[in-house]
């Protein structure tokens, strides 16, 4: 009736399975902390390059065109500024997008 084989089996599977839950969730938790940083700082480095990059660029070309073509407004401040709304623009639609991903990847994780 109660075979001692199927006793040890039962035992090795529900051990083997609890082996298998506690390496899963470790390695979901090392994942985790490891994407996280180095996703937060790419998103950093990211940001400050996609606003900093447009706004010196519109700087330089509004430079080069007030030199060129002087006139009664300048080309600098307005290139300036659409440099920068153009950069916080690309900087907030990068970040929309991870923050979609991220919470795509926690619901699945949850799942």
């Amino acid at each position: 009736m109660n075979d001692p084989d199927d006793k040890l089996s039962s035992g090795k599977a529900d051990f083997s399975r609890q082996i298998e839950a506690k390496a899963a969730r470790k390695l979901k938790a090392q994942r985790h902390v490891t994407q996280t940083v180095w996703s937060g700082l790419g998103m950093m480095g990211l940001v400050g390059w996609s606003v900093a990059m447009p706004t010196l660029l519109g700087a330089a070309l509004g430079l080069w065109l007030d030199d060129r073509y002087p006139g009664g407004h300048s080309w600098t401040l307005a290139l300036l500024a659409a440099g920068l709304v153009l950069g916080c623009f690309n900087a907030w639609h990068w970040v929309d997008k991870e923050g979609r991903e991220i919470r795509k990847q926690e619901a699945d994780d949850n799942d």
